[in-house]
């Protein structure tokens, strides 16, 4: 049986992208980064197998493919707050014109232009 152990974000600068994803998932380094690859981990896995995938970034010699082909959705029970949160430390919105209208989800950038979604799933009023 296979899980995703982590998802692997092509990145220029290293330092700068590995400060945005520990403060904006609190994750930590699994060990010192080297040069060009660092593995972000959940707060609480001890083990390779423990649940919850992990971020590894990794220096790339190439720009970023747009729109790109993979993106990660976070999840949050207050989407404003946590995109308020994001922009703080460093994202960017993304001009994207396919927001239907009843979009629960608003697409951000890291500090390397690797795209995610913040998707709401807070409770909703019922229809």
């Amino acid at each position: 049986m296979l899980s995703i152990g982590s998802v692997v974000l092509t990145v220029e600068d290293i330092t700068r992208a590995g400060d945005f994803w520990r403060a904006a998932l609190g994750y930590v380094n699994r060990r010192e980064p080297s040069e060009d690859w660092v593995i972000l981990d959940p707060p609480y896995k001890e083990h390779w197998d423990a649940p919850g995938a992990s971020i590894a970034l990794s220096i790339t010699g190439y720009p970023q493919h747009y729109p790109p082909r993979i993106h990660l959705d976070l999840y949050a029970d207050d989407q404003t707050a946590e995109v308020a949160r994001l922009l703080e430390l460093g994202a960017r919105k993304v001009d994207w014109d396919g927001y239907p209208d009843d979009a629960d989800w608003v697409v951000l950038e890291d500090t390397e232009g690797n795209r995610f979604c913040v998707v709401d799933v807070g409770e909703r009023p019922a229809a």
